[in-house]
This record gives structure tokens, C-alpha cells and sequence, in this order.
């Protein structure tokens, strides 16, 4: 939902049943927070995952483990399977994957990656290529709040409004789609898109506020309803580079020159998750998003290749994640993650997280990277300690807050393409983050980042010719410092 910046409360009055929802909620910057500790040791997946699931901590990083490799299990067997796939999902009281095949002969492959076959009528190509002729004839719909592929039940799902089934059916018929590869779905939802550098956090136009959904190089993405191309943001600065809306529900940002995008998302608890990548995780399995409005919070993927309606003065959006995650307005454009996976950023939904029933759709980070060709930022977390392997070793100090540039003598240095390789130690207890900036003109750029909780950082990083500097940030604690770095 979209909320404008004057008075936050005016669209979710005035834009029912359409309200746009910004992800930020204030003006204030928001402070650096420390990356967590790889993904089973991460308190805020654990706490979230344990409220909203009702798991017990132990349920909870069992249920974590199970589903990283249900998803290995998962890209394995779609790149083998072809058109016996017949759909993929994680199951949760078995706590392994499910593979749907349209042939008793691909069992055996299936068992090898660790997964339960389960023999099913259609494929899901020839499912998602009955989900492509319906959204091509989305322009003819009646009111409907969405339609999806669902894997689990091997058919297409047809929301309907109650009562309302007859007009659905012909519908469906008018698209050429066969009936009987179809489910229709009695349903009250009316989803609105979910408005209002680190994942999570807010930023404002000139109208709305929104929610960072993740750093990639040269700024972040976030929701395409949440601003224009030549739109500008603040806290951070940038520009909208790209944004579709609706069909995708996409946006990038390109950031100003002394925004720092970090590959973390904000837990809303006082540290950040980091992010790992973006491989997909399979239906069934736990996603947890965040925004400005609600923070933290998490679900199940429920679906994938689902289509939402978010009424005739919006539009619809295609391929999107449905989830029990929940949000509400100002979560927009957010980021949504399973383990250390990015998922996809919020677009809309129905519900609160008051504590009743919520679903909250999200764009697929893959596409919006592939969109707007852009790299997501990762953090690999803490580093090791100096200790001769590293390069030349200077040292130095910094204060709690503060930014040192090393080498300090000349502020940067002229570099081949080649690798640049950097150790980090400060005190005892402190936390010190290194970052790897080059020059574009006048502008500085960050490259490489490590920012894990601890004393130490390593950055490794290979690029073309240029003048770089690297950069020491003191988030916690004071003192001295050791920078070993070694540059072609």
C-alpha cells in the first residue's frame, strides 16, 4: 500500500479497496546494524519462524536444514527431469520434498536426490502453459482476485468471488483452457499492493514511503508501483532506473554517490540477516520478509506462478509468490527471504498482522535482476585474522562511528585488472567493517563488502584497472587496527 508522504494515513482511507502501503514510516536514517552469523545461528529467522509457525527453536532449525536441502534435492531435479516434471514442493510433516512425475519411470532418479516421487496427470509445463493462455486473456476476466499454478493439486486455481463460480468457469472456457485441468477457489480476498542501504528498511519519494527490497551494484529493488522512472528517493538517495507496474511489480534504484547498499536484510531486532544469494526455494517451504510498517515476519511459499488482481484502477500482476507471510501498507517493495535466499520483494496482499489470516504476494528477485541486468550484493560475513597471508600490513586506529581510508598517505591507489585481496583485524569484542571502493569520475563506488558481526573481515574481489581506496568503518567499539591488503 501506498502512502503519501504528507499525511501517512489519507491513501489507506481514500485508495479502498486499493490502498498502497509505503515501507518506510520516518525520516530518521537508519543506523548500521551488524550482518548475523550464518543462517542456524540467526536469532531473528529462529524468533520470527517460532512465532509465526508456532515451532520451538529445535523445530525451527530443523525445519531450516530440511528445507536447504529440499532445495538442492530441488534444482537438482528440475534440471534432469524435463517434461516428466510435474511439479515440486516441500512438505513439511514429512520435512522433505515432494516431486510430482508424469512417468513411473522417473521414481528412481527422483529417490537418488533424497526426494518422495508422486505420480500426477499433467506436467507442469503443461500446466504453466494453461496459466499463459488464461493470463492472456486476463483483459476479459471478471472480477477475480487471482489465479494460480498449484503444484501440489496438479491443476490451475481460479479464485472467484463467492457465488460468483459460474462467471469464472466462463471465463475459462472463453481462454480455450481445458476445464478439467482447472480448480475453482470461493474467495473474500481483496489484495492491494503493499508500499510505503539495507533490505527491509524504508525510503521516501516525493509522495510515498516504500521498503528497500535488496542491494544489488549500483543500488537496490524494491516494487515498481512504489515509484516511476526519473522519480527520486530519499534516505537513500537515488533515482527509479527501471519500474514496471503493473504485469511484473518491479523497480531498481540506482543510489547516489555516498550510499553504501549492504547484501543484508534488517530483522527488525537489532542486526541484519545476511543475504547468501537468490536461489529459489520450493513451495511449501518458509519465507520470512521485512518491512518498514510490520518489520519482521514469516510464512509459507503456498504457491509460485500465481496471479493477483488488484482491481480495475490498478491492474494485475503475473508470476508472482503467494505466501502466509503477513504485511500491511508501507511494506511495499521489501524483502522477502527463505534462509539466506532472497525470494522476491512485497508487492501486495489481503490481511494484517493483527494475527488473523494474511497473504502477501511478492515479485521473484530473479527476474528483476535479469530485468534490469543487474548483480545482487551478498555478504560471506566474518573474515580471518591477519596473519602474513593476506599482503602488506599497515595499521590504525578508528572511533566507534567512524570511517578511516587506507592506504591513509595517499587516500587511494592506482590498481591493474587483476584481484584485490584485504584482511581485517580490530579489537577484541569491537565490530570493524571493510569495504572496497573504486572511482567513476568524481564518484566512489562500493565493490566488495565484508560486514560481519565480528573483529575481522576478509574482502576478495577481481575487477578491471582503475584507482581504488578501502574503506574501515568502526559500527561497534574503538581502537587499533590491522589492514593486510595485497592488490594486482
Amino acid at each position: 500500500m501506498r502512502r503519501p508522504r504528507t499525511s501517512p494515513l489519507i491513501a489507506v482511507v481514500l485508495a479502498v479497496p486499493i490502498t498502497v502501503v509505503g515501507l518506510t514510516t520516518a525520516n530518521a536514517a537508519q543506523p548500521a546494524q551488524p550482518v548475523a552469523a550464518p543462517l542456524a545461528a540467526a536469532p531473528a529467522v529462529l524468533t520470527a519462524l517460532s512465532r509465526d509457525l508456532g515451532l520451538a527453536p529445535a523445530q525451527a532449525v530443523a525445519r531450516l536444514d530440511a528445507e536447504r536441502t529440499a532445495t538442492k534435492a530441488d534444482h537438482q531435479v528440475r534440471a534432469t527431469l524435463g517434461g516428466d516434471l510435474a511439479g515440486t514442493w516441500f512438505d513439511a510433516a514429512r520435512g522433505g520434498l515432494v516431486v510430482g512425475v508424469t512417468s513411473a519411470s522417473a521414481f528412481a532418479e527422483v529417490r537418488a536426490v533424497g526426494a518422495e516421487p508422486r505420480l500426477l496427470a499433467r506436467s507442469a509445463a503443461a500446466l504453466d502453459a494453461a496459466k499463459t493462455r488464461l493470463d492472456a486473456a486476463a483483459a476479459g476476466a471478471p472480477a477475480l482476485p487471482g489465479w494460480r499454478v498449484d503444484q501440489e493439486r496438479n491443476a490451475v486455481v481460479v479464485k472467484h468471488a463467492p457465488g460468483a463460480e459460474s462467471k469464472a468457469r466462463a471465463w475459462v472456457s472463453a481462454a480455450g483452457v481445458d476445464q478439467s485441468a482447472v480448480r475453482y477457489e470461493s474467495s473474500t480476498e481483496r489484495a492491494r499492493p503493499l508500499i510505503d542501504v539495507v533490505g527491509g528498511n524504508r525510503y521516501w519519494t516525493s509522495k510515498y514511503g516504500c521498503s528497500v527490497g535488496f542491494s544489488v551494484q549500483g543500488g537496490f529493488i524494491s516494487a515498481g508501483h512504489c515509484g516511476k522512472v526519473g522519480e527520486t528517493t530519499t534516505q537513500p538517495g537515488g533515482r527509479f532506473d527501471g519500474s514496471t507496474f503493473p504485469v511484473d511489480d518491479m523497480a531498481f534504484i540506482r543510489t547516489s554517490a555516498g550510499e553504501t547498499p549492504i547484501g543484508a536484510v534488517n530483522d527488525y531486532s537489532g542486526g541484519r540477516v545476511a543475504v547468501a544469494g537468490a536461489q529459489e526455494a520450493p513451495v511449501g517451504a518458509s519465507i520470512c520478509r521485512s518491512g518498514g510498517t510490520t518489520g519482521w515476519h514469516c510464512g509459507t511459499i503456498r504457491y509460485r506462478n500465481a496471479t493477483v488482481d488488484y482491481g480495475s484502477q490498478v491492474g494485475k500482476v503475473y508470476e508472482a509468490i503467494e505466501t502466509t507471510a503477513c504485511a500491511e501498507p508501507g511494506d511495499s517493495g521489501g524483502s522477502a527471504i527463505s534462509g539466506q535466499q532472497a525470494q522476491g520483494v512485497t508487492s501486495g496482499g489481503s490481511g494484517d498482522c493483527k494475527g488473523g489470516a494474511a497473504t502477501t504476494y511478492f515479485q521473484p528477485v530473479p527476474e528483476i535482476l535479469s530485468r534490469y541486468n543487474v548483480t545482487l550484493l551478498t555478504s560471506d560475513g566474518p573474515g580471518e585474522p591477519p596473519g602474513g597471508q593476506c599482503g602488506t600490513a599497515t595499521t590504525g586506529s578508528v572511533n566507534q562511528g567512524g570511517t578511516v581510508y587506507e592506504p591513509r598517505a595517499t587516500g587511494s591507489y592506482q590498481a591493474a585488472a587483476g584481484k584485490h585481496t584485504a584482511c581485517l583485524a580490530g579489537p577484541s569484542g569491537s565490530d570493524f567493517d571493510l569495504y572496497l571502493e573504486k572511482q567513476s569520475g568524481t564518484r566512489w563506488s562500493t565493490v566488495a563488502t565484508s560486514a560481519g558481526p565480528s573483529a575481522t573481515e576478509k574482502v576478495d574481489y577481481t575487477g578491471t584497472a582503475g584507482r581504488y581506496r578501502w574503506r574501515i568503518n568502526a559500527y561497534r567499539g574503538s581502537g587499533a587496527y590491522t589492514l593486510e591488503a595485497k592488490t594486482p
